[in-house]
């Protein structure tokens, strides 16, 4: 029995960093691929966020994989989906919900700098703490609120003398609409994921890493099928192919792009309700936040993007929240491995 159970939890540890290595390609060249399809000529809001969760199908690919694999040893008994109706429902509320989201980002990136962007998305940390609390009942320590607050106040920083990284020819009012959106943005995911681990934990069946991408697929389709409902209000995809030819980098290009934005977006999302899986829903907006530097530097390489004071104090104050949550947890860690170190004080007794 020992045996097993450190086998399994070795897996779960390479599951983790599996799916934080996922996640780390989405959440670094997700911001930057829908970038480059705003600052070379597109235009589509919608479009590009229906593309966030596009990519779902591609999620059937380690799916089947996992039935011909659970097949061999079951034969035709084995299942080829898992999922039951009430876990089903959850998973298609938390999709629109999603869809939703994917829109107000969308809408940041058209309209803000990447390095911004991702600055304000850090904020998702803290309301992902304050809904895993009340959804979850995760617990709060000293080192947990100052880093909410510290993620609050960098993220407000960047309200100051905004218009100096302004992208030309926009105006302060869709800059302001565009640094809200994010913002919204941000604390709808804060919410979509303690709303994910509350479903692991209340659906009346074994929550597998077969049927987590079950749920990723589900949310995903409905996801796309929200955004789908705005590209047709939009005309959206009557405008792609003229889009397409009018694309700075070329028609071919252009294509390349719309379907490079899909893939990685899915390993984002993927990632995420993995991590959640293996962890929890406040170590995947950790995994998010820590992965800002990387997104900031990229923006900076590849769009040549200013990086001014006030960003700096930003993710000056954005890497200190996250230093404080972590070494918080590390702490707390050491105290449950070691809950008998406290326990014994109070059994010796003075001659």
């Amino acid at each position: 029995m020992e045996v097993e159970v450190q086998l399994s939890s070795n897996m779960r540890k390479a599951l983790l960093v599996l799916n934080c290595v996922i996640l780390s390609i989405g959440n670094c060249g997700g911001p930057l691929v829908m970038r480059l399809y705003f600052v070379r000529g597109g235009k589509r809001i919608w479009f590009s966020s229906w593309l966030e969760t596009a990519g779902w199908p591609l999620i059937l690919v380690p799916l089947i994989i996992t039935y011909m694999h659970r097949r061999t040893k079951q034969g035709s008994h084995a299942k080829l989906f898992f999922m039951k109706p009430p876990l089903f429902v959850a998973s298609a509320v938390i999709g629109v919900l999603t869809g939703l989201d994917d829109y107000f980002y969308a809408y940041g990136v058209a309209k803000l700098p990447v390095s911004t962007s991702a600055l304000i998305i850090a904020s998702q940390l803290a309301f992902t703490a304050a809904f895993a609390f009340l959804l979850v009942k995760q617990k709060f320590t000293s080192y947990s609120v100052n880093a909410i607050f510290l993620l609050s106040i960098g993220a407000g920083v960047l309200a100051l003398h905004s218009s100096s990284d302004r992208p030309a020819n926009e105006s302060n009012k869709e800059y302001y609409l565009g640094f809200f959106m994010t913002l919204a943005a941000a604390a709808l995911y804060g919410f979509i994921l303690p709303l994910v681990e509350l479903t692991y934990k209340k659906a009346k069946q074994a929550i597998t890493y077969s049927l987590v991408m079950e749920i990723q697929m589900v949310m995903c389709f409905f996801a796309t099928v929200f955004c789908t409902v705005g590209m047709l209000v939009n005309n959206d995809f009557q405008a792609i192919p003229k889009e397409a030819k009018e694309y700075e980098l070329g028609e071919a290009k252009y294509y390349l792009v719309v379907v490079w934005n899909g893939i990685i977006m899915q390993c984002f999302f993927l990632g995420a309700i993995g991590v959640i899986f293996c962890a929890s829903s406040l170590v995947a907006g950790i995994v998010i936040t820590v992965l800002l530097p990387m997104t900031e530097i990229l923006a900076v390489i590849f769009f040549d993007e200013k990086f001014q004071a006030e960003k700096g104090v930003s993710l000056a104050l954005s890497l200190w929240g996250f230093v404080s949550y972590f070494y918080g947890e590390m702490k707390d860690s050491k105290k449950k491995k070691n809950p008998t170190s406290e326990k014994e004080l109070p059994q010796t007794v003075n001659p």
